[in-house]
């Protein structure tokens, strides 16, 4: 029986990317949490150009699968625009994602907004509610934190 394997999770700065790759991981996030959870919001916040940010992705055939971005916040960091593209749910490409930002992130305490319906999703991986729920262009949130390590 053949091995299979999973795909890598690459990792870049926003300069870094190649077109084509940026594009993708705008598309996804446009496709998700724009158009599908019908949320007009300003995706494009000025944080992916921040020093020390890094766009994640993984991508099989040329298509941006799932995405995630890391973002340096004093000492801590944030990790943020964790998404899968509908046809991906449930590959575990978020959690592959989610696992390489937080190695990325080097030991130090992360924080997240996490959409409310995966709170419980996000502490599997150690995350925990530190704050009261709020909304965030119509939808409601928990911030997280995972402590250093």
């Amino acid at each position: 029986m053949p091995e299979t394997s999973e795909p890598p999770v690459s990792s870049a700065p926003l300069g870094q990317l190649d077109p084509v790759t940026l594009y993708g991981i705008l598309r996804l996030r446009a496709d998700v949490f724009v158009v599908e959870q019908e949320c007009p919001y300003p995706d494009l916040d000025g944080r992916d150009l921040e020093d020390g940010a890094l766009q994640l992705w993984i991508e099989e055939d040329g298509r941006v699968l799932a995405t995630a971005r890391l973002l340096s916040e004093g000492d801590d960091r944030r990790i943020g625009r964790v998404v899968t593209s509908r046809d991906a749910r449930r590959s575990g490409y978020a959690a592959q994602v989610l696992a390489e930002a937080m190695r990325l992130a080097e030991g130090r305490a992360i924080r997240i907004d996490a959409q409310s319906h995966l709170e419980f999703w996000y502490a599997r991986f150690g995350f925990v509610v530190t704050g009261p729920e709020f909304l965030e262009d119509g939808i409601p949130h928990v911030p997280m934190t995972r402590s250093a390590l």
